[in-house]
């Protein structure tokens, strides 16, 4: 991925993942926007870095996300790089469910839905562009998944999947797709930035900034740290690592 000289879009923006790589994206001389639903900590994480732009909108609602992408191309023509990083996060019991599946549905349109409408809503602006780039931001719970929280892990193997096929269909085009796959890392999701498990937030940016500047044909962007969910198939140590996580991190202590 070219690292410099990108107006870049990215989802979640104001908080966790979505900030530190807007922050790394915006020191390098990148035009910046950040955007998601609550205006606020947008505006914290611009005031932080002058020169960032927020737009708020609801990666959840269909007609918000066409009305936001027809905004964003005549508003910045010259975008040429969406991160789809928005994301949510619930542990749920599957024995005691609600009856309306409302935090699974909820899950599943904020975690799939949105950007696969969010791409399609602007991969003609995209591909207008001499060169451009699609990230997601996967998990490596697509790759292990974690048992209390069933529908995330689902809808980032889905999202997993979803890069590889967009992948492909683009080969021979300006567009480059990338999937980012982070570990357990400190954010506000699911309570991370208090957990002593989880990868410092300033750690995991630096070295996810570090791939893209030293392997800049790199598809699947895979810290160290995640390596352990990521290769657990192909290294033949699935059930081992599927056991030792799921024993280790419950419902109750998540």
């Amino acid at each position: 991925m070219k690292i410099t000289g990108n107006t870049i879009l990215i989802t979640g923006g104001g908080s966790g993942i979505g900030r530190g790589l807007a922050e790394s994206f915006h020191a390098l001389g990148n035009r910046v926007i950040i955007a998601g639903r609550r205006k606020q900590v947008l505006d914290e994480t611009i005031a932080a870095s002058p020169g960032m732009t927020g737009v708020t909108f609801d990666i959840t609602d269909a007609a918000s996300i066409r009305d936001f992408s027809a905004r964003i191309a005549m508003d910045y023509p010259a975008l040429n790089v969406l991160i789809n990083n928005a994301g949510i996060m619930k542990a749920e019991n599957l024995k005691a469910q609600q009856p309306d599946l409302a935090d699974a549905e909820a899950i599943v349109t904020t975690n799939l839905l949105g950007p696969i409408r969010l791409t399609a809503a602007l991969l003609p602006l995209l591909q207008k562009q001499p060169y451009s780039a699609v990230m997601n931001v996967s998990s490596g719970l697509a790759f292990v998944p974690l048992s209390p929280t069933p529908t995330y892990c689902a809808t980032k193997a889905a999202i997993h999947s979803y890069t590889q096929s967009l992948r492909y269909q683009l080969l021979g085009t300006s567009t480059e797709v990338l999937e980012l796959v982070p570990p357990y890392v400190a954010t506000d999701l699911m309570r991370g930035t208090s957990d002593p498990r989880a990868m410092p937030l300033g750690e995991y940016i630096a070295e996810v900034m570090e791939i893209l500047k030293t392997q800049p044909k790199v598809q699947e962007v895979c810290v160290e740290r995640v390596k352990g969910l990521y290769l657990a198939a192909s290294s033949g140590k699935y059930d081992a690592v599927f056991n030792g996580l799921n024993a280790a991190m419950t419902a109750e202590n998540l």
